[in-house]
């Protein structure tokens, strides 16, 4: 198994993006460590069908049956597990991924506010200089918003916003969904056949 990967879920609209990244990289073989907060399993219940339990021991039981994975592949820690390896720049494993990222949980991170572990592990990340991909859902950006992703690209964020294209004319919401989750996986250098890049599937053509 190679190395993991934390989602970090919060309560934007959107988590179905989350969701189909997690199945992707459950797939490739990479290990996949979740933290929700209270509003994401909120949005969860009403964007999908899935009833995540309260707990996170139950939650890691139902995400390792939903999205097929083997024995200890998926994680999920509690928001509040400050002795999550994410908590701590000697422990953390990977890159850190939020989406969808709340406008609430942005400006925190923007000012280092790091209240739980989804805001303490991107705060890691930040200073320890590795990945992190913020994946907004937001319309439209007020200055604030805005303001709080030109600081967080000055430190090394990526902002990737949850706005799918349509020049490979995309048949159905999933088709929308893995535009997005493509885009985050080329960021995280890992291969992937959701969507071809730009030029790819289109044939030259005489005039």
């Amino acid at each position: 198994m190679q190395s993991r990967i934390l989602i970090a879920v919060t309560g934007a609209s959107g988590s179905l993006y989350a969701l189909r990244l997690a199945e992707v990289l459950v797939q490739q073989g990479m290990g996949v460590d979740f933290i929700f907060s209270k509003a994401a399993l909120l949005v969860i219940a009403t964007e999908t069908e899935l009833q995540l339990p309260p707990k996170p021991k139950a939650q890691q039981t139902y995400l390792t049956e939903y999205l097929k994975a083997q024995d200890g592949q998926v994680r999920v820690f509690d928001r509040e597990n400050w002795m999550a390896p994410w908590a701590s720049g000697s422990g953390q494993p990977g890159p850190v991924v939020v989406c969808p990222c709340s406008t609430g949980t942005l400006s925190a991170i923007a000012t280092g506010a790091s209240n739980n572990l989804i805001e303490r592990a991107a705060d890691v990340a930040l200073k320890e200089r590795r990945k992190l991909i913020l994946v907004p859902r937001e319309t439209p950006f007020s200055e604030i918003h805005l303001n709080n992703m030109l600081t967080l690209t000055r430190m090394g964020a990526v902002i990737l916003p949850a706005a799918p294209g349509f020049y490979h004319q995309p048949q159905s919401i999933s088709d929308l969904i893995d535009f997005v989750v493509a885009r985050i996986l080329n960021q995280l250098t890992i291969p992937q056949t959701l969507m071809p890049g730009w030029g790819e599937s289109v044939e030259t053509q005489d005039d």
